[in-house]
């Protein structure tokens, strides 16, 4: 068997190439936007591309598969609950994907999405049990996937998906589909774990009950990833904007002080979009601000004007970053980052406000001309 796991540093992300070294048939799992890589593994070794896999919808960047599949005549395959656009080859819970003498096993791990799937992967020259699992966003190394993007019931769904991974034996090596990223709370960066240490160290599969799992897991979670709308519309097929990813070499943004700031958004020279999500804009805002969350913000672009100097906001300075760069991308030739957030700004006891007010109404409340 020949296996190969690619890390994107990009978005945290990995894919994978499964193979038999006999048949030289090959599997391509998660492919990223750049199919280059894949290309040339099967090339330099000969492969034939037999089976181009994503383990779910991804949210937080666009797939490489259709790319793949149009370059190579290889359908994408997808779980059948899949609510795609485009045509793909339907998997289901037990199918067997065979490359040679080695096969994967499709499990239907659903939670984190409905279509989400596990790959257990069975050399059987070697052994007839399964040495291996790709366990897409469902188990990551310290960490479990978020529920907040797999509809009703997703984390119970969660729960009971993680417990079937647990059924495998401790000895199976656990490869992810993120080291980093938004889509888990503690995740460790490391690319890869067994089952048997997720079971003995991963804090969510040490809870002791499903109730106390779901209230953990539901009780707070990392924002939604940058321009998930719109990265999750063109995975689906519904829409082209693959410019939604950040592309590197990303470009410079400068982050800005409050005593530098504060005049230019008070005299409306400086257009001030808060990427933060509803309940964090709904405790407190900075009272010109416009609230476009970031999973939203390629989605909006056009609410932004198109003479605007942005300056993006969000907690603390970090999401801000990535967000004005991407703005940056987006062909606004000035962007601004504001060190320290919104909480800095409060800290600062400059003039904030709570509620969803608009802007204009905002105005009226604290005074400003």
């Amino acid at each position: 068997m020949y296996f190969k796991q690619i890390l994107n540093e990009d978005c945290g992300c990995s894919s994978y190439i499964v193979a038999s070294r006999d048949s030289h048939e090959c599997a391509v799992i998660d492919p990223a936007l750049d199919i280059q890589p894949y290309l040339e593994v099967m090339q330099d070794r000969g492969m034939t591309l037999r089976y181009i896999i994503d383990t779910h919808i991804h949210a937080d960047h666009v797939s490489g598969n259709r790319r793949l599949s149009a370059e190579t005549g290889v359908p994408v395959s997808l779980h059948e609950a899949a609510d795609v656009l485009f045509p793909f080859q339907k998997l289901h819970d037990g199918q067997k994907l065979e490359l040679g003498p080695v096969y994967m096993e499709v499990l239907h791990t659903p939670g984190h999405r409905p279509e989400s799937i596990s790959l257990l992967i069975v050399n059987p020259p070697r052994s007839p049990l399964p040495s291996m699992v790709l366990t897409g966003d469902c188990l990551f190394v310290g960490d479990v996937g978020r529920p907040d993007l797999g509809g009703p019931g997703a984390a119970e769904q969660i729960y009971e998906s993680n417990r079937r991974l647990l059924g495998l034996e401790d000895y199976v090596e656990v490869f992810p589909a993120h080291f980093e990223g938004s889509c888990g709370r503690g995740m460790c960066g490391r690319p890869s774990s067994t089952i048997g240490f997720e079971r003995r160290f991963n804090p969510m599969l040490l809870l002791p009950t499903k109730d106390d799992f779901i209230r953990e897991l539901t009780s707070s979670r990392p924002p939604k990833p940058l321009n998930m709308e719109a990265i999750i519309a063109t995975n689906r097929g519904a829409a082209t904007q693959s410019w939604a990813m950040l592309r590197h070499p990303l470009p410079h943004v400068q982050d800005v002080a409050l005593d530098e700031a504060r005049p230019k958004v008070e005299s409306g020279e400086w257009w001030v979009v808060d990427i933060r999500e509803d309940a964090e804009w709904e405790r407190v805002h900075i009272p010109q601000a416009h609230h476009i969350p970031q999973s939203q913000l390629a989605s909006r672009l056009g609410e932004i004007p198109s003479n605007a100097v942005p300056l993006v906001v969000c907690q603390s300075g970090v999401r801000s970053h990535r967000a004005a760069q991407f703005l940056k991308q987006a062909d606004f030739p000035i962007v601004y980052s504001l060190a320290g957030g919104t909480g800095g700004w409060a800290q600062a006891g400059l003039p904030v406000v709570s509620g969803a007010e608009t802007p204009q109404a905002i105005t009226e409340v604290v005074g400003i001309h």
